[in-house]
């Protein structure tokens, strides 16, 4: 069976969000940290070179894979900042239509800017999703 790519590292949070080159985006990766953090209760760490995480869990599926992975997190990428969270975004669908502008995935969120969105139901929609998982994986 194979094992994720990515793991956690000691690479520094705030230094890799200073990399980030679009002044907007760096703004609103610092803002995310903290909702976030707020959100999981949980620090901020670098998984891989571009993914910042919070809290972790492990999994195991009925196929017999099985790993560790964040509980939520983001990226600042090219075109958006993707938000991860990791329980899926259907038992969340009615904050959904309210968070504003917005793209998603199945278990992802995209957004361009975060004034673009309301940061209160997005802190709500974390904090559901990490219950969620913190109740199906618990430690």
């Amino acid at each position: 069976m194979s094992e994720n790519k990515t793991k956690p590292t000691n690479r520094g949070v705030k230094t890799f969000i200073k990399s980030v080159d679009d002044a907007q985006k760096r703004a609103d990766c610092e803002a995310l940290l903290d909702l976030m953090q707020e959100a999981t209760g949980e620090k901020p760490r670098m998984w891989g070179d571009s993914l910042i995480g919070f809290g972790d869990y492990h999994y195991k599926y009925d196929s017999g894979r099985e790993g560790d992975w964040f509980v939520a997190g983001f990226s600042p990428r090219k075109a958006n900042i993707s938000i991860y969270l990791m329980c899926g975004l259907d038992h969340v669908a009615e904050q959904l239509e309210r968070l504003g502008k917005h793209k998603r995935g199945k278990g992802c969120l995209y957004i361009k800017r975060l004034e673009d969105i309301d940061q209160k139901v997005l802190a709500s929609i974390i904090k559901k999703s990490a219950a969620y998982l913190k109740k199906r994986y618990p430690s």
